[in-house]
C-alpha cells in the first residue's frame, strides 16, 4: 500500500473516493485500457496486478501501483490514470436547514458555501452549535463551527475547507 507524504497532501492534490471512475491506459497495451469504478470498499480491479487500494490515494500513486503490477508481464510499463468522474467527492448538510441533502464537492468548499447550497439554516436553527463530522483514520471527530461568530467577522479559522464525506449538521 503506496503511503502519500505530508508535502505531497499539502499540496492541492485530488484523493480518490469510492465511487470515482478512473481511466488506466498501458502504452501499446490496448487490451489494459480499462475504465474502472473505485469501490466502496476503496479498492479497484486491474488485470494481471489485481486488487489496488484506490481510496484515499493520488492518480499517480495508483498509475505508481499498476505499473510496479505490470512489470513482471511487460517491460518498463508506461501506465497512465486520469480521473473520469468524481462520483464520489460528496458532503452531506443534515439537521435544521431548508434543504438538506447531498452535495458534490466540485472544488473547494467551505461550510458557509455548504449552508448556502442546503438553502441556509432553517427557522430554530442553532446557529452557535454547527458541527461537522469527518472520518479520520484515528475515527469519527466533530468540528465545531460557530455561524454568528464567522458572519460577523470573527474566529473566521472555523470556516474550514470541507472534504469528500464531511457531513455538516445543523442541531
Amino acid at each position: 500500500m503506496l503511503v502519500l507524504s505530508a508535502s505531497a497532501r499539502a499540496a492541492d492534490i485530488y484523493l480518490l473516493e469510492p465511487g470515482d471512475v478512473v481511466q488506466v491506459t498501458v502504452w501499446e497495451e490496448p487490451d489494459l485500457m480499462k475504465e474502472l469504478l473505485i469501490r466502496p470498499d476503496g479498492r479497484l480491479s486491474f488485470p494481471l496486478v489485481g486488487e489496488i487500494d484506490a481510496a484515499g490515494h493520488s492518480v499517480e500513486e495508483i498509475s505508481e501501483s499498476i505499473s510496479t503490477g505490470l512489470e513482471p508481464y511487460i517491460t518498463d510499463p508506461a501506465v497512465s490514470v486520469t480521473v473520469v468522474s468524481t462520483n464520489g467527492s460528496r458532503i452531506y448538510v443534515v439537521g435544521r436547514v431548508n434543504r438538506p441533502g447531498v452535495f458534490p464537492l466540485d472544488g473547494r468548499l467551505d461550510i458557509l458555501h455548504a449552508l448556502t447550497l442546503a438553502g441556509g439554516m432553517a427557522e430554530f436553527a442553532d446557529f452557535r452549535n454547527i458541527r461537522v463530522i469527518r472520518r479520520t483514520a484515528q475515527g469519527q471527530i466533530a468540528i465545531r463551527f460557530n455561524y454568528e461568530e464567522v458572519s460577523r467577522g470573527r474566529k473566521l479559522e472555523q470556516n474550514i475547507e470541507l472534504r469528500a464525506g464531511d457531513t455538516v449538521v445543523v442541531p
